[in-house]
């Protein structure tokens, strides 16, 4: 009776996943994939019964569709070739030579609205030893749990560059946590002018922006923009996949960043990234505040951004009262 219940529970577990899959991919048009997904089910569900009976014959009735699903999901590659949207159209790249590193495709993109902008990629040559300072950005635009995790690195000059692992969206695609299960993007990671990455989050898509100044040796801010650029120079000839519980905007930072500075604890808030600040606050490596709730209160630089009236230059208008800033 265990070996047939626990047959039947993972015949249902794949039968819901596969379902899944093929909604989310739909192979062929939606009629047959709806189709597809009915007969998928249908087997499943005889082969839990015919177990369920006894009858052992069950387990080959759905061994045989279900290896036919798995060689069509690992059939499934990412690609670098499609139709994207303008705003990841480009993928960074980037060398270093010395203390210099020198990036391509650097957007800073103007934006109006969602559709409305100019489009500006450029070539950037920073000092790795002009790197002074490390913040965490998260743009919220739901629930509290869930937010995009940014990294901004500040410089002597007062110039900030931020990096943003993102999904690598074609043109007319929606978002969708269930889609970032089932390899419907490919992953990408952008680096951008914060008045283009942060302002269009808070500006145009009306999400609600957070920062906070992270404690880091100058040795590992300049190994953890190292490691962007690996990783996005690996991403030029290696596509992957995107997905939403493995490869995200914040599991990825976390193991860069586990790979200098080891021995991070894993976390629930590394999945519910919008809890970031709890974690970082437990581990120490926030500074400038008495209270987690101080650090979010004075972080929130949601209406400083949409303030056009002020003289400030962009990047200081959103740190001013942050804790931490410091000079930088």
């Amino acid at each position: 009776m265990a070996g047939q219940a626990s047959f039947i529970l993972v015949v249902v577990a794949v039968a819901i996943w596969g379902a899944l899959a093929l909604w989310v991919q739909r192979p062929v048009r939606v009629p047959f994939t709806c189709a597809l997904i009915i007969i998928w089910v249908l087997v499943a569900l005889a082969a839990c019964v015919l177990v369920g009976a006894g009858v052992w014959a069950g387990a080959a009735l759905f061994a045989l569709p279900a290896a036919a699903l798995a060689a069509w999901w690992l059939s499934l590659k990412p690609s670098q070739q499609r139709d994207w949207e303008p705003s990841v159209a480009r993928l960074l790249h980037g060398e270093i030579s010395g203390d210099t590193a020198t990036l391509y495709n650097v957007r800073n993109f103007h934006w109006r609205g969602p559709q409305d902008f100019d489009e500006c990629w450029e070539t950037r040559r920073y000092s790795l030893a002009a790197i002074r300072s490390i913040d965490l950005a998260l743009s919220y635009w739901s629930h509290t749990a869930i937010a995009h995790t940014l990294v901004s690195f500040g410089f002597a000059d007062g110039d900030y560059l931020v990096f943003s692992v993102e999904i690598r969206r074609k043109n007319n695609d929606r978002f969708s946590e269930l889609g970032g299960f089932f390899r419907q993007y490919e992953l990408s990671i952008v680096a951008a002018d914060e008045r283009d990455i942060l302002q269009v989050r808070t500006n145009v898509r009306h999400e609600d922006g957070y920062l906070y100044r992270v404690q880091m040796s100058p040795a590992d801010m300049r190994a953890l923009f190292v490691e962007y650029l690996n990783q996005a120079n690996r991403l030029t000839s290696q596509p992957r996949f995107y997905n939403t519980l493995t490869a995200n905007c914040t599991t990825l930072v976390y193991r860069m960043v586990n790979r200098i500075v080891t021995g991070l604890p894993l976390d629930y808030r590394l999945l519910a990234s919008g809890y970031l600040p709890e974690y970082l606050y437990k581990l120490g490596a926030l500074r400038g505040a008495d209270s987690l709730q101080e650090y979010r209160q004075r972080g929130r630089y949601t209406e400083r951004a949409r303030d056009a009236a002020s003289s400030l230059p962009y990047s200081q208008r959103i740190r001013v009262g942050v804790p931490g800033m410091g000079d930088n």
